[in-house]
């Protein structure tokens, strides 16, 4: 009940104005509007980075997206404030998508990608169309469906923000690279990392970027993917290699991708026989990630049965039943 109140409260100012008297004057929708709905959504961005995956956020997203577009009915607004408009309602829609991805909601996700992509038509906005074609691409791999996903982040490639902007190419080929891992190619996969590595190092740090991709992309973010890609590849000691670039670089407030790149690096640690440091590398996920964070909490189980697989009777395998018991209530 209080969850729906307060999606229901998201949206209350923008269909009060939407539905105001017929015989009141029609109110000028301007960029004072457009300025905090961004505001509204770099709250979005912040919080997906604290904790990632959960049913709020992705309901809440998709309530500013429904008020975004309940303001293009209250009033008066130029041409390119409604666009601005169909790109924050965009925006919104990509981060309940990408929240119902990270929490394994695949068919929500889609639903949100479908009404993201219409959006972002309607606002001709490249940067927002990029990143629902490379969220896209990665619910995709996510899903096991890598045909799928290297034709959806193709689409992300070939707008043309990614020749005139190498960071945006270098983030399309970084996730070009992570499905290549998973569809087990490793010379493409290199090569993806290469390329990827050398847009980077070509991108401007002073170019204006959308907030979205200043939050979150950066050479933590491209080990991270590296990572995952090489974990696909059962190349465990170059994943470990990139989880520890990546943990070193990642900035404090990225929660959520420590406790992912953590939980990788026990994995990779795990598959090469380190199994106490692999057990306390895992257990050193935050107990909030550990249980509130679907993928983590998904990752955290699938360590465990592996582990006793590998070694049931280790001192390890002991360890991590007494952790399980303690953090989720039975065996894990």
């Amino acid at each position: 009940m209080k969850r729906r109140l307060f999606v229901s409260g998201v949206t209350a100012s923008a269909l009060a104005a939407a539905t105001a008297p017929a015989n009141s004057s029609p109110r000028r929708i301007g960029m004072s509007d457009v300025e905090r709905l961004q505001q509204r959504f770099a709250e979005v961005i912040a919080s997906d980075h604290r904790h990632g995956g959960q049913l709020g956020i992705e309901q809440k997203a998709a309530a500013l997206a429904d008020s975004a577009l309940a303001l293009q009915e209250s009033g008066n607004a130029t041409l390119r404030v409604r666009s601005y408009l169909y790109g924050c309602a965009a925006a919104f829609r990509s981060s309940a998508m990408w929240a119902a991805i990270d929490g394994r909601r695949f068919d929500d996700a889609a639903v949100h990608m479908r009404e993201a992509q219409a959006l972002a038509e309607m606002a001709g906005d490249p940067a927002i169309k990029f990143r629902i074609w490379s969220h896209a691409g990665t619910m995709y791999r996510h899903m096991g469906r890598t045909a799928q996903a290297l034709s959806a982040n193709n689409v992300a490639r070939g707008l043309h923000i990614n020749r005139r902007d190498p960071l945006f190419a270098s983030l399309g080929l970084a996730r070009q690279m992570a499905i290549h891992g998973a569809a087990g190619d490793p010379t493409r996969t290199r090569r993806a990392y290469d390329e990827a590595q050398g847009a980077m190092d070509r991108a401007d740090s002073g170019e204006y970027r959308p907030v979205w991709l200043n939050a979150f992309y950066d050479q933590a973010e491209l080990d991270s993917l590296a990572l995952s890609a090489y974990l696909s590849l059962h190349d465990y000691e170059k994943a470990e290699f990139h989880a520890h670039r990546c943990l070193v670089r990642l900035r404090p407030y990225m929660r959520r991708s420590k406790a992912i790149t953590t939980t990788r690096l026990a994995r990779a640690q795990l598959e090469q026989g380190a199994l106490e440091p692999a057990t306390n590398t895992a257990m050193s996920v935050s107990t909030d990630a550990a249980t509130q964070h679907p993928r983590v909490a998904l990752m955290l189980r699938d360590f465990g049965a592996r582990l006793t697989e590998i070694a049931p009777r280790s001192t390890a395998a002991g360890t991590w039943t007494d952790y399980a018991r303690t953090t989720w209530g039975a065996a894990a």
